[in-house]
């Protein structure tokens, strides 16, 4: 496949393709960064060249395929760690003994691209055992990217990325190998509801939520979107509930009804009192 250089206007027009449809601002200095990616989005749809790919956008063709290709999906089993062992230490002994006559359990993962995160929660769940026996657990994984979502309910994972932060009984556990692959095992797999959202437009009617993981992803917008997600998020979190964002990310200065946990750099935040 030949390759081009993007004019500026091309440049222009796929950064205002990207800010329109996912609120993510990608500065002047991505350039190379676009065109790598229209690189291999080109030669993925069986485009000769990231000319002819140009030609269907600048037609108004392809703009899902094209943002999509664009979203960073960087993730891992346990990322940071730290966030994880709030969450198994803290919040679901607190959550499990708050809820006790409930018996039930929501946790949202706002960002969950190819399922590293999600699936780490729900053997985390499944590790917490006997205190969960009969407890309806509800884990909702969303991600603007319908490519990476189908790559997450596939389930399945190279040897690169369970070396990535997954801990060895846990991999022996709940994953069987097949091939060059590891598969996860149904009993995981099945925990997780996976469904296509886009934070920055019409969010689908969603039930209370317990727990919402969204790390990792407001780093890419602008003060105005951050608000405007936080407040969304805030009015799905249940008044006991819990936040994770990233180690980079923060509510200070765009949401004062969260502050923050002393949980150590989880990034963890709760709804002030009488919020």
């Amino acid at each position: 496949m030949t390759t081009a250089e993007l004019t500026p206007a091309d440049f222009d027009l796929i950064r205002g393709l990207v800010r329109q449809h996912s609120a993510i601002v990608l500065e002047h200095d991505k350039h190379y960064l676009i065109e790598t990616r229209l690189q291999m989005l080109a030669k993925t749809d069986g485009f000769p060249s990231v000319d002819h790919l140009m030609a269907e956008v600048r037609a108004g063709k392809r703009h899902p395929r094209v943002v999509e290709a664009m979203t960073t999906n960087e993730t891992s089993f346990f990322r940071d760690l730290l966030p994880f062992e709030a969450f198994r230490k803290v919040v679901l002994p607190e959550l499990t003994t708050r809820r006790a006559d409930q018996r039930r359990l929501r946790i949202w993962c706002a960002a969950c691209s190819t399922g590293q995160e999600p699936y780490s929660l729900a053997m985390l769940l499944r590790e917490h055992g006997a205190p969960l026996n009969g407890w309806k657990l509800e884990l909702l994984a969303s991600d603007l990217s319908t490519q990476v979502l189908e790559r997450a309910k596939q389930a399945t994972f190279n040897q690169l990325e369970v070396n990535r932060g997954l801990p060895a009984p846990l991999l022996l556990k709940y994953f069987r190998k097949d091939g060059s692959q590891w598969l996860l095992k149904d009993e995981i797999r099945q925990m997780v509801q996976f469904q296509q959202l886009n934070l920055i437009g019409t969010w689908p009617s969603l039930p209370e939520m317990d727990v919402v993981f969204l790390r990792n992803v407001l780093i890419y917008f602008d003060v105005d979107v951050k608000r405007q997600i936080l407040a969304r998020v805030r009015r799905l979190l249940r008044p006991d509930g819990f936040l994770f964002l990233g180690g980079a990310e923060t509510t200070l200065n765009l949401d004062d009804a969260f502050e923050r946990v002393p949980f150590e750099r989880s990034g963890c935040y709760r709804l002030r009192s009488g919020t």
